[in-house]
């Protein structure tokens, strides 16, 4: 890991810089399988899915027979596990509030909103060697609590033509129907447009690699089709205070190195103890993990900082915005009011970042790539839209009608005036 001694203030921008992304691959690829997915329909989907994941796919729709051979394929202690997620998750996103209580603004004006679950919506959720069925849970359970009327599921299939076991076991215990064997960028384009087998969606979720993101874009820039978030490689930022466990801090920054070569991980501390510790302990850890060639490709793009304070130490992680913070100090509450731009934020010395990922039940899937200073995590709200209403009487269009009036005359538009001026002429 690169680290950098009492940084200059004015360095501080460039090190927050993350790994360039290399465009041009996904610019001559991506595009081109977007739309011939949208022209062509299943019939692309089968070849792409035959090109890239080496498997001839002949019905796109996971079968019946299909859930239950594969939920008695997961592990029972696997269900168990999934089980604490799903009841930690559905806790928290149950309690996040909606209101929709009616506000008098003006004499005679009543506003307020109403949050409509968006009707179809689809989620992405990538396969491979590791497929993330936590991811699953972290987009269904929030459109479940929406109350979404339509949940289209797309997900790559392995060299036996199936998804991923555990995968399937989430979809019929949660009894969602339209599951397909379809992943990357032409998965996003499929439930972005339609096909015979695969219905249009309103709005699309889920984490994916660069092709994937890619793919999110184009459909959300180019054909209006709503997205979660865009999202980059996995990070993390910890803050540790001189009393931190450096074996903890070390293995929260690898468990976040060990996504992909990618990754960034940062420290910042106000400790020279506490820099030598970490860098050494990272190297002992990294003999134990099986991911470890991965994880040192990550520590190459990532940095320890030592700063003077922990202010100044939220200063920088406010500059960076991390997708997670773990604010690895004894007092970790002080720092929290100072939390700006973050993801989501682990509290004091026994708040890893994995748990956040599984079973804590805050949502993981998170901005990235310095994206935390503007945009948030999926929610409930991710899967809702917000209607304003407003109904206006006799008296409210006297209330504010003359000032409406006044704004559209200054503005020239006379139709807009006239609108309120009939009705106050009418009622004299």
């Amino acid at each position: 890991m690169n680290i950098h001694r009492f940084p200059d203030r004015s360095l501080w921008q460039a090190l927050t810089e993350r790994a360039p992304i290399t465009k041009e691959a996904l610019d001559s690829v991506v595009p081109p399988i977007v739309e011939t997915v949208r022209r062509e329909g299943d019939e692309a989907l089968k070849r792409y899915t035959l090109a890239f994941d080496q498997v001839l796919v002949e019905n796109l729709r996971v079968q019946g027979e299909e859930f239950e051979e594969a939920a008695a394929l997961v592990p029972q202690q696997v269900k168990e596990a999934i089980e604490v997620a799903i009841g930690t998750i559905s806790s928290f996103h149950s309690s996040e509030a909606f209101s929709s209580d009616k506000v008098e603004t003006a004499p005679g004006v009543t506003c307020w909103r109403r949050y409509i679950p968006l009707e179809k919506v689809g989620l992405y959720v990538p396969g491979g060697s590791a497929p993330l069925f936590s991811s699953l849970l972290m987009s269904l359970i929030p459109a479940q609590v929406a109350g979404c009327e339509e949940i289209v599921l797309c997900s790559p299939p392995g060299r036996d033509g199936r998804i991923a076991p555990v995968i399937l076991y989430i979809a019929k215990r949660f009894g969602l129907k339209n599951v397909f064997k379809v992943g990357g960028a032409q998965a996003i384009a499929a439930m972005a447009f339609g096909t015979e087998s695969i219905p249009k969606v309103q709005k699309i979720c889920g984490p994916g690699n660069s092709y994937v993101t890619a793919a999110k874009q184009i459909v959300s820039g180019q054909y209006g089709v709503a997205i979660d978030l865009p999202a980059g490689p996995s990070e993390v930022l910890v803050i540790a205070d001189e009393n931190a466990p450096t074996d903890y801090v070390a293995a929260d920054l690898l468990a976040q190195a060990e996504h992909g070569p990618d990754s960034q991980v940062i420290l910042v501390t106000t400790n020279e103890e506490v820099v030598t510790a970490v860098v050494a302990e990272v190297e002992e850890q990294l003999k134990l993990l099986p991911r470890a060639e991965v994880a040192r490709k990550a520590l190459k793009n990532s940095r320890v900082l030592l700063l003077p304070t922990l202010s100044e130490a939220m200063a920088f992680s406010n500059l960076y915005a991390p997708e997670h913070l773990i604010l690895a100090v004894e007092e970790p509450e002080a720092l929290c009011e100072m939390v700006k731009n973050a993801g989501s934020v682990f509290l004091g010395y026994n708040s890893p970042e994995s748990l956040g990922d599984y079973a804590s039940g805050t949502n993981h899937i998170l901005p990235t790539y310095g994206l935390a200073a503007a945009w948030s995590g999926v929610s409930v709200s991710t899967f809702m839209k917000r209607v304003t209403f407003q109904k206006v009487t006799k008296e409210g269009i006297y209330s504010i009608g003359p000032a409406t009036e006044t704004m559209a005359e200054a503005e020239g538009l006379w139709g807009h005036k006239n609108a309120v001026t009939v009705r106050m002429q009418r009622r004299g």
